[in-house]
């Protein structure tokens, strides 16, 4: 066969010249910067600022609601002497360990109620009896059995974080498909091995909700523990912070009291929990 006839004319395709322009429109500066999360949430927080600024200057009235300023300014010297540190340091250890008492006892109620029947009904009753009794209304009990000290705090602490955490591990649970429930007992799991495998990372979101509802909870349960006593040898939280500042019309100590459990509640939120969503559920595809 020649070399003219290996080709049939009908597939043969003339080069075209490439399409000149723009394929794709390049973004502008303000719509690249307007994609940043962190930097539109850094706005919010300056207008916030500057409009709690505005209004106070115009009350002008520093025992009611001081500055924005004069709020910065005794923060900063909050920060120097080293008492606001050591009192957030000492909040955030209590909270931690009846956070993390919390989520272990959470964790045992909900393993025996997604395995037996009585475990079931066992968390559904307590949980209905004690989810919407407020923490706070059990700390007259709280000091009665555990003195005036850190271990009341942290009986409410328990009670915050236990209900949320179990309610929404045990709504994820139920919430698996019964063909992934079906994997794990074919291929022989129950019990541990069962929750572990098959339940916990199908039901993550949930267990990552409860978490969050729990640490509000519990950090605002902390804060109110703290203003009723809060001190224990002479030293006490940012809750007792502000109820020694209010006692000594410090109101910008106050504010700054405040602050700074704003911006642990932020950095808990926006640092902590984002990466451990970015880690788990968004890298998993279960979360855009």
């Amino acid at each position: 066969m020649s070399e003219h006839n290996k080709f049939r004319p009908e597939f043969i395709c003339e080069q075209t010249e490439p399409v000149s322009g723009v394929v794709q429109k390049p973004l502008t500066i303000f719509e690249r910067l307007s994609n940043q999360g962190w930097l539109r949430k850094c706005i919010l927080l300056i207008v916030l600022a500057c409009i709690w600024q505005v209004y106070a200057v115009n009350l002008n009235n520093p025992l009611i609601f001081p500055t924005f300023t004069a709020t910065m300014v005794s923060f900063v010297e909050a920060i120097v002497s080293g008492g606001l540190f050591g009192k957030a340091m000492h909040s955030i250890e209590i909270l931690l360990i009846g956070y993390a008492i919390g989520l272990v006892c959470a964790a045992f109620l909900t393993v025996i109620a997604i395995t037996t029947r009585v475990g079931s009904d066992l968390l559904e009753t307590l949980t209905s009896m004690f989810n919407p009794l407020p923490a706070i209304a059990l700390l007259p009990l709280a000091l009665i059995w555990f003195g005036l000290g850190a271990g009341s705090i942290v009986f409410v602490l328990v009670h915050s974080v236990l209900w949320a955490v179990a309610l929404n591990t045990h709504s994820g649970f139920m919430a698996v498909s019964p063909t992934l429930r079906m994997v794990g007992k074919n291929y022989g799991l129950n019990g541990f091995r069962y929750v572990y495998t098959i339940l916990v990372p199908a039901a993550f979101p949930s267990i990552l909700t409860g978490l969050k509802i729990g640490w509000a909870f519990a950090w605002r349960t902390l804060i109110a523990a703290e203003l009723v006593f809060g001190v224990s040898s002479g030293s006490g939280g940012l809750g007792w912070l502000i109820y020694e500042s209010k006692n000594m019309l410090d109101i910008p100590t106050v504010f700054a009291g405040l602050f700074t459990i704003i911006i642990i509640g932020l950095f808990v939120e926006n640092v902590i929990f984002n990466n451990i969503e970015a880690m788990t559920v968004r890298k998993w595809g279960m979360q855009n």
